[in-house]
């Protein structure tokens, strides 16, 4: 009888693990500012993912998707590089953080970094996409969403990416 109530015991833990209450991904890319209903300004697209399911990825996961993605940079170049869209010159950047929130907009899982550029000091706000290829999770996108606070872009209520103009 001991060994049947251990069994019960693993399964209720086993349990636990496999049918975990619901895990906000976050809505940051939802339509809005970085998406969902929990913003109201128009900044990121996309859904608001309700919870993790044995299909997708752990919120950590996807952080620490990108956290490798840079550092991989860093190893190969001695800094995280990306060419900056309105200046066409490649920026060298220092990972400052990864943000907390995690979304999914159409097939790809994102997140947010703030990172510093090397030369100049400017704070960047940088959206990653990542995709889950057959369990494996890969970065497939990087862009500036903002300089120094200012947006280059939003989203509409159908996930488009809308440039903001640079301020003259």
């Amino acid at each position: 009888m001991k060994s049947l109530g251990a069994l019960a015991g693993f399964a209720f833990a086993l349990s636990l693990i496999l049918v975990q209450p619901a895990v906000v991904l976050s809505g940051e890319h939802g339509g809005k500012e970085h998406g969902g209903k929990e913003h109201s300004a128009l900044e990121h697209g996309g859904e608001e993912v309700a919870a993790v399911t044995p299909a997708e990825p752990a919120p950590e996961m996807l952080r620490q998707t990108i956290r490798d993605h840079i550092a991989g940079d860093v190893a190969a170049k001695g800094a995280f590089e990306i060419v900056d869209e309105r200046t066409d010159k490649t920026r060298r950047l220092e990972l400052v953080q990864v943000h907390e929130r995690v979304g999914k907009t159409g097939d790809y899982y994102y997140s947010c970094t703030d990172m510093k550029d090397v030369k100049t000091g400017d704070l960047l706000d940088l959206d990653f996409d990542v995709e889950d290829q057959a369990g494996v999770l890969k970065v497939v996108d990087v862009r500036i969403h903002k300089d120094n606070g200012t947006p280059r872009y939003t989203y509409d209520d159908f996930d488009n990416r809308i440039p903001v103009p640079a301020a003259a």
